[in-house]
């Protein structure tokens, strides 16, 4: 099978890396790539929010599989340009990756399929934000409708700046803050079978101890040694299966990777987001854990026969990742600075480390920082201990000028496993 990724982030790193080691991929290409993805794919140029540029692509490369990775794309109906040149594409229509690209419109559906989440107004005046900030009080949560890579959302005891967040928005959610620990959740559909993968943890904030501003994402692990068993069974149960239900019942059947963020509340299981893709920093470790090879999972979705698809399979290892951002993130990154020690990683800690490059690209015979979440450094081990040592030690390794990572990831995690 010949596959083409659309992204270049270390989402779509971790992907082509699957991808890579699956004996069906005959050829692999990204587009458009970063300088970690061309070790292992071929890179070729592309607008990937132009759906008649990436099928043209897909079709001069004979791709038998194109997979679109981030949201962007998704909401912009790549898929649906890709699939209409009569190519097999994993990833949801325009019209169901709404599901992420409008706040408002996943409460709609999460309505209709009775998915437990938190109450909430969607508000598009100054009156109706302050009736709502009133209404709920702190700490207030506030989130943009739209996309907005990860940094949409304010969660303060703050009035003031809940108010200048909702009043910067076109259109804005405003609902009850969700107590407890949070999931991440990702599980692959073809519109009607839904298999759910092992579920995650993320940092967003910046700093240690879960301060500083939100982020894209720090850092992940998998598993989630304090997690109920039940947990996975309770989700497809209750929010994923009557989700995709609801959206076929609606004409707009969601195929591709559904992301359900929960929050594991004192009354149980809510949906805190729905996304249309997936996350990151989460799946590098998912993936890390994944035994069953990738590509004929993401075929299975495309082509509608998931059903047929055997039961997915697990290595009992667990993974940690612990992002590397570039000086000054998630505020305005500092780029094009060099980025040393990538070979050291390869040499001392490989297999068990390994390097997902975000934001890099090539100058030269020098990496250098090209975005805010430059390095995902991904480690498994026979428990969150031993992954949490042998990314750190890795993560050690790597030298970028004014560079900043969280030292916490997982720690709890492992402490209490």
């Amino acid at each position: 099978m010949k596959v083409l990724v659309i992204g270049g982030g270390a989402r779509e790193h971790a992907l082509c890396r699957s991808l890579s080691l699956d004996p069906d991929v005959t050829a692999l290409y990204c587009a458009p790539g970063n300088a970690g993805i061309a070790e292992v794919a071929e890179l070729h140029p592309v607008d990937a929010l132009d759906g008649e540029a990436v099928a043209r692509l897909a079709t001069e490369l004979g791709a038998e599989l194109v997979v679109v990775g981030p949201e962007a794309p998704l909401v912009a109906g790549v898929a649906d340009a890709v699939r209409a040149a009569g190519i097999p594409c994993f990833g949801p229509s325009g019209e169901a990756a709404r599901l992420e690209g409008s706040k408002a419109f996943a409460k709609d559906v999460m309505a209709g399929a009775n998915v437990p989440t938190a109450r909430s107004y969607v508000c598009t005046t100054p009156t109706e934000i302050d009736a709502a900030l009133d209404a709920f009080g702190a700490p207030y949560v506030v989130k943009d409708d739209g996309l907005a890579a990860g940094k949409g959302v304010v969660v303060t005891d703050d009035l003031e700046a809940a108010r200048a967040h909702a009043l910067a928005c076109d259109r804005v959610v405003i609902e009850e803050f969700l107590d407890g620990p949070e999931v991440s959740l990702f599980a692959i559909t073809d519109g009607t079978t839904v298999l759910p993968l092992q579920p995650a943890q993320d940092f967003k904030r910046a700093l240690d101890g879960d301060e500083g501003p939100n982020t894209g994402g720090m850092g992940a692990y998998s598993p989630l040694p304090w997690a109920d068993p039940k947990l996975v069974d309770e989700v497809m149960r209750t929010v994923l299966q009557p989700t995709v239900d609801e959206l076929r019942r609606r004409g707009t059947p969601f195929s591709g990777l559904l992301y359900a963020g929960l929050a594991i509340t004192s009354r149980g299981v809510r949906v805190i987001e729905f996304n249309a893709r997936f996350g990151d920093p989460e799946t590098q470790v998912v993936l890390a854990r994944l035994k069953t090879p990738l590509a004929g999972l993401l075929l299975g979705s495309a082509n509608g026969t998931l059903d047929a698809v055997p039961a997915l399979t697990w290595h009992d290892d667990a993974a940690v990742t612990v992002v590397i951002a570039s000086h000054n993130y998630p505020g305005t990154p500092r780029t094009g600075d060099p980025i040393d020690g990538l070979a050291d990683v390869v040499a001392k800690d490989a297999p068990d480390a390994f390097v997902l490059h975000a934001g890099t690209r090539q100058e030269g015979d020098a990496v250098v920082s090209a975005g805010g979440r430059v390095l995902s450094v991904t480690a498994t081990g026979k428990d969150l201990t031993q992954a949490r040592e042998r990314a750190y030690a890795a993560v050690g390794r790597i030298r970028l000028d004014g560079s900043q990572h969280r030292t916490d990831i997982a720690r709890k995690a492992a402490e209490e496993a």
